[in-house]
């Protein structure tokens, strides 16, 4: 049994053992959130024989108070609200839009910096492998996931290599499976469970989603 990972690549390697029965099913797509959980979801979907892309969330703030969410917004357009929050504050739909159209441009702007003009992969009917790099709350990838159902992801595996016991156990309750095979008791920050924790950039995610797009073509 692991105990620590020496990169995100590695761990990625790690994953792939774990999920195998994925092996070169066509209707299967690995979705790496930006940017550190890239390095792992390449290693999955290299091992795998499965093509990448990169699924990019962000959090809808509550105006004047952004640290509050009050929903998400993910690639593609997909929306998911936080009802107990707009009902409780009583947001207009008019305000919900604005804040999700400027989410919106951000997450263009960011895809194109990553994939540029190369097409989107199409998610709705695909069995999803959705990654990052670790879950300490777990609440973008919980967004992630309820993006995905949304915009209809037949089914979908979460894969972190380290996670919090919480976050897992949030996690479970939305996906059809989570595979983190690290889920220390312990657990203060991802960054503690790798030797290497180095920030991955731009550049690196843009080669590895070029390199995963190449080898599909």
């Amino acid at each position: 049994m692991v105990d620590r990972f020496q990169d995100r690549r590695e761990a990625g390697r790690d994953l792939a053992e774990r999920l195998r029965e994925f092996a070169n099913d066509r209707n299967v797509l690995v979705l790496a959130l930006p940017r550190g959980g890239v390095p792992v979801g390449y290693e999955i979907a290299r091992n795998l024989g499965l093509p990448l892309d990169v699924f990019i969330v962000r959090k809808l703030g509550v105006p004047g108070y952004e640290e509050l969410a009050m929903g998400a917004i993910a690639s593609g357009g997909v929306r998911v609200l936080n009802e107990d929050v707009v009902g409780r504050l009583g947001i207009s739909d008019q305000r919900i839009d604005a804040v999700a159209e400027r989410e919106q441009q951000e997450i263009e702007r960011r895809e194109f910096q990553y994939r540029g003009d190369l097409p989107r992969l199409e998610v709705r009917g695909k069995k999803i492998i959705l990654v990052d790099d670790g879950l300490a709350t777990g609440a973008t990838m919980r967004a992630g996931v309820q993006a995905l159902w949304e915009a209809g992801a037949e089914e979908i595996t979460v894969a972190a290599p380290v996670g919090s016991i919480e976050a897992v156990g949030r996690i479970e309750r939305e996906a059809d499976g989570v595979v983190c095979p690290l889920q220390p008791e312990d657990f203060q920050a991802v960054g503690q469970w790798y030797e290497d924790f180095s920030q991955t950039s731009d550049e690196e995610v843009r080669e590895l989603l070029a390199e995963s797009m190449h080898v599909q073509t």
